[in-house]
């Protein structure tokens, strides 16, 4: 260990530019063993590990890179598993820079250790070698609903299926994974990787309904009568509006009905309905990773132009900065410190954003920066097709109500410091109870849920 001095950091290869605006397969490459234990081998294994409390899901970092370097693949393994429900999957897409290496003590000169892409290594690298997860085969008599089969709930379902429980998993969708399997490109994320989870879950015995919708397909009294907890994972999938005149023209669209459309089409679906932005110009309003998602979904369906307009400048910009890197070389143009003012329609069609241009103001005693519009800079951009990336918000579904699940002024349920909802047989977790936030924070909510539920059903 210790050989920081020796290598410097690098990070994984990314597939040639042409080449991955091609299709929707993975950018990143998985690291060899050499590299990764060479990087593994950087870390100073200090005494107060900032990596581990700057994970959501407090992660035993050094203890499996440490495991990496000296060559215990099966300990790393282990010791990957132990805290995460999905290593290989947040090893992907955790906003690293961050969360564990933006917490690195190597960050002040000699650059952080390639956590996240070490990670994904540790697990590739086992799968390869036929290891797998690993479950309890005893089972004892408590049952849970698990409402949402994204990060909260897939989490739930593997802390609980480790201890024993059986567990009945709910999707309203077609397919499981929530937005892992449609809220998050395949470039990102290849989907084979989160059906291998839920395989391994069912494997351990989860029952899954997919296409069925709790209220609908699956009544609150059944869900009472059956199971002795309920954890509901459902998300904030209700998309933002800009509130502007013009964004309701028929091609101005949410973000997720882009992405999702054209993920149900990439996985085989031919009765989708996907929105075609081929030899159009696409304007994307937001600066998120949902933004950076749009866009580079854009470039890679032949779009004539793609454009990301956002209302700070590039220092402020929420998403991860590898994106936005990653966008730019693909070839997105973004257009910074603007705000969307009214979107121009001719024969009820979108053909142009109107736009303000902003400033920053003075940083407030938070280190924030306000917005502010510079009157009398209106100006248009022109666009085909509008695309609206302004984060989400949690639907309130009606069986909130016939749960009696309590929900606080912006529709998040509300819990208790045990993941308890006003209804005391029925848990809660993830973006349905935190508002929109990372896969990994998701991921810890159902975990932890997943814990309490353990101690009071046992």
């Amino acid at each position: 260990m210790l050989n920081f001095t020796k290598f410097e950091r690098i990070n994984p290869e990314k597939r040639d530019v042409l080449q991955r605006l091609k299709d929707f397969n993975e950018v990143y490459q998985v690291f060899s063993k050499t590299r990764a234990t060479e990087q593994a081998d950087r870390c100073m294994q200090c005494g107060d590990p900032y990596c581990h409390t700057g994970c959501p899901l407090g992660n035993f970092i050094p203890a499996w890179l440490k495991q990496t370097a000296t060559k215990n693949p099966e300990l790393a393994f282990a010791l990957s598993n132990e805290t995460s429900p999905f290593p290989e999957i947040l090893g992907r897409i955790c906003p690293q820079d961050v969360l564990c290496e933006g917490a690195c003590s190597l960050n002040t000169g000699h650059g952080a250790i390639s956590i996240g892409a070490i990670e994904t290594y540790i697990s590739e690298d086992a799968f390869e070698k036929g290891m797998k997860p690993k479950f309890t085969e005893h089972k004892n008599d408590k049952r849970v609903a698990i409402v949402g089969s994204g990060p909260a709930g897939i989490s739930a379902a593997t802390f609980l299926l480790r201890k024993g429980f059986n567990v009945e998993m709910f999707e309203r969708d077609d397919r499981a994974g929530g937005l892992l399997m449609y809220g998050i490109p395949g470039f990102k994320l290849d989907k084979t990787t989160v059906d291998r989870r839920i395989n391994w879950l069912l494997e351990a015995g989860m029952k899954l309904h997919t296409n069925c919708e709790i209220g609908k397909d699956k009544t609150i009294s059944e869900l009472n009568e059956e199971f002795d907890a309920i954890f509901l994972g459902i998300g904030s999938t209700k998309s933002n509006q800009v509130r502007i005149e013009g964004e309701k023209a028929s091609n101005v669209h949410f973000a997720i009905d882009f992405l999702k459309g054209l993920q149900k089409r990439n996985l085989g679906n031919k009765k989708v309905d996907f929105i075609d932005v081929a030899d159009k110009k696409v304007v994307v309003i937001g600066g998120g990773d949902t933004a950076m998602d749009c866009v580079r979904t854009s470039v890679r369906e032949g779009a004539a132009s793609v454009k990301c307009l956002y209302r700070r400048d590039e220092a402020n910009m929420p998403g991860s900065k590898k994106e936005v890197v990653n966008a730019k070389e693909e070839g997105v143009e973004f257009v910074f410190n603007v705000s969307p003012k009214s979107i121009k329609l001719e024969n009820n069609l979108a053909v142009a954003v109107e736009l303000l241009e902003t400033s920053m103001s003075e940083a407030d005693s938070s280190g924030r920066q306000k917005v502010v519009i510079n009157e009398g800079s209106e100006y248009l951009e022109d666009a085909d097709v509008v695309i609206l990336a302004l984060g989400f918000s949690p639907e309130v579904p009606a069986f909130l109500k016939e749960l009696n699940v309590e929900t606080n002024s912006w529709g998040g349920i509300v819990i208790d410091s045990s993941f308890r909802t006003s209804n005391k047989k029925v848990y809660a977790g993830g973006d349905c109870q935190r508002g929109a936030h990372l896969a990994v924070t998701a991921a810890a909510d159902g975990r932890d849920a997943a814990r309490v539920m353990v101690k009071e059903l046992l």
